[in-house]
């Protein structure tokens, strides 16, 4: 038989354990794509001031997240930055059916720190002004697939393949120009507003013409669907309050 202190602190380990797994149930993991950082911390901060309990971010490209989550990482939602992944977990029976939506789109722009960017940028970039010239990898992130076609649609894509520098997603790309290494890089609007304006170097956004939509979807995953905190959250982002959010920093909504 077992003392009755020693019986005492069996309880009171048994009790802390049981309090750490209904924390960490409560809980709310959520992979992002890196394009979204400075809205997420928005999003989260209003969302956790309404109520919510606490939310766990990841950022990184989208096609890390998405091998992530494919070899069982334990997100509860997924907010890419384009469309065909959260389509593939939905086809995969890795996400709920039925649960994903856009929920921004995203606006590519040519970033530098020099204040000289014109308004048709097409003569610089083909000219000898510049070193190096970043885009995120296109194979990973979708704002690296947009940069290209620019590239294409600009024919530029030959003339600046010697000069160009590649994210593993769009925040180290956003690296590259902001510490100097790369003059030029075409990063999300969203990385380089400031209360509504390009406050630091100059920026040409993208004409939309010149590059597909960048559609961004979110989802639920599996590990999510029993988990209230991750259906409450999806929809404070579909919620007029989210949207204006959403839209301070950058990005188009549908009406």
């Amino acid at each position: 038989m077992l003392k009755r202190g020693v019986r005492g602190r069996l309880w009171l380990l048994l009790s802390l354990c049981c309090l750490s797994l209904s924390t960490s149930a409560a809980n709310l993991n959520v992979a992002v794509a890196a394009n979204f950082i400075a809205p997420m911390k928005a999003l989260v901060e209003r969302f956790q001031q309404q109520g919510g309990q606490p939310v766990r971010v990841a950022y990184g490209s989208s096609g890390k997240l998405y091998a992530q989550i494919v070899n069982g990482a334990p997100f509860d939602l997924l907010l890419s930055a384009d469309q065909d992944k959260p389509v593939r977990l939905e086809a995969a029976g890795v996400a709920v059916a039925g649960s994903r939506f856009t929920y921004a789109e995203g606006q590519l722009v040519l970033w530098s720190l020099r204040f000289n960017l014109p308004e048709e940028p097409q003569s610089l970039l083909a000219g000898d002004s510049y070193r190096y010239l970043a885009l995120a990898n296109p194979r990973l992130a979708p704002y690296g697939m947009a940069a290209e076609q620019v590239l294409q649609r600009l024919q530029l894509d030959q003339l600046t393949l010697s000069r160009r520098v590649q994210g593993e997603n769009i925040a180290q790309t956003y690296q590259f120009v902001a510490s100097g290494n790369a003059e030029y890089g075409f990063v999300a609007l969203s990385q380089v507003l400031e209360q509504g304006e390009i406050r630091r170097g100059s920026g040409w956004i993208v004409p939309l013409s010149l590059y597909d939509p960048i559609r961004q979807d979110a989802v639920l995953l599996n590990r999510g669907a029993d988990n209230p905190q991750a259906r409450e959250f999806l929809r404070f982002l579909r919620s007029d309050e989210a949207r204006a959010i959403i839209r301070a920093h950058g990005y188009r909504l549908d009406p």
